[in-house]
């Protein structure tokens, strides 16, 4: 008797163990997620593109597939963007920078000569910051699921080497499609041409600019020293980029199904950053073995650049707002320990 009312107390129970165990996988839906990026396959941007649909894979039970479309080939940054806020694509990755289009803090992140570190921009980024510029992308039709890295950007063109600042002024420069990078470059005395980065190569190459900023990694990656002589370290802007989902595809999914997205993006975040860092030393080795010629400003230099770009940060500072760029200042010094 004890035997049986065991056994019918256990095929009672058993089900009940069985649903609190399984709900997670049982509400996630098969579905197919399409995330676009610039950069081309082997960039560390894609990389971690790749780990996250790796982990998206994993942790929907294989319910959710990421399909990736690196290199542009569903349009540069700007035309991206669009298509997430209509929902024609679900994801992309990007410089945070190119949002202050869409939202006027996020020119905050272009600020020239913020960080000292890739390190130091994590503990700000992912912080209260990184959270209060996140918060207002919804009402633009985006949702932010965390910030990766692209890097440093540094300086590299056709005309001849640069080592001091007057050897910036005359230079045609492809800057990114954001307000900060255009006037900074004009400052200096360049003249600042905005591109999207799917048409850069080809620019350099028939001579349509003189040159380009970006992170070593990048110059590597996409072969821009077969276009270009020369590369100086200038380190004059640091990119964090931004994980966007399309607000009206996050609509839809469950909480189980962002819950998923969410983590996914996160645990990404930290192997690209690693990937990002190493990949950056490695790059300038690999860059000076192409034959460029790559040259660094003295300190004193260096400072000349800092001080002549100072009338940038106070321009855009009053019309990103007092409240952002006092945060922004807040946080650097509590991740410098001040």
């Amino acid at each position: 008797m004890l035997n049986r009312l065991t056994k019918m107390a256990l095929g009672v129970a058993l089900p009940i163990v069985l649903f609190a165990a399984g709900p997670t996988l049982a509400e996630i839906r098969d579905q197919t997620i399409k995330f676009a990026s610039a950069n081309n396959k082997g960039h560390p941007q894609v990389t971690g593109m790749e780990k996250f649909a790796e982990l998206v894979n994993e942790k929907s039970g294989g319910k959710i597939e990421v399909k990736l479309f690196p290199g542009g080939t569903l349009g540069g940054d700007v035309q991206t963007v669009s298509a997430l806020q209509g929902g024609v694509i679900e994801m992309t990755v990007l410089n945070a920078g190119i949002l202050a289009n869409n939202v006027k803090q996020f020119g905050a992140v272009d600020l020239p000569f913020l960080f000292d570190s890739g390190e130091e921009a994590d503990k700000v980024m992912d912080g209260p910051f990184g959270e209060s510029l996140s918060k207002l992308l919804p009402d633009t039709g985006l949702v932010g699921l965390g910030y990766w890295e692209l890097g440093f950007r540094n300086l590299t063109n056709n005309r001849h080497a640069v080592a001091k600042l007057e050897d910036i002024k005359g230079l045609k420069i492809r800057t990114i499609q954001s307000p900060i990078p255009i006037e900074l470059f004009n400052t200096l005395g360049a003249n600042a041409v905005p591109l999207p980065y799917t048409e850069l190569y080809t620019a350099l190459e028939t001579g349509t600019v003189d040159g380009q900023e970006n992170p070593a990694a990048n110059i590597l990656n996409a072969k821009f020293y077969e276009v270009q002589k020369y590369m100086t370290l200038t380190r004059h802007q640091y990119n964090p980029q931004i994980v966007l989902v399309s607000k009206k595809f996050w609509d839809g999914l469950n909480d189980e199904e962002k819950g998923v997205l969410q983590a996914a993006a996160t645990e990404a975040r930290d192997y690209q950053r690693k990937v990002s860092r190493e990949a950056d030393a490695t790059a300038l080795e690999e860059i000076r073995k192409t034959g460029m010629e790559v040259s660094e400003f003295s300190p004193e230099e260096t400072q000349k650049l800092r001080d002549a770009v100072k009338p940038v940060i106070e321009k855009f500072s009053a019309e990103i707002g007092a409240d952002t760029v006092q945060l922004l200042f807040k946080e650097i010094g509590a991740a410098r320990g001040q």
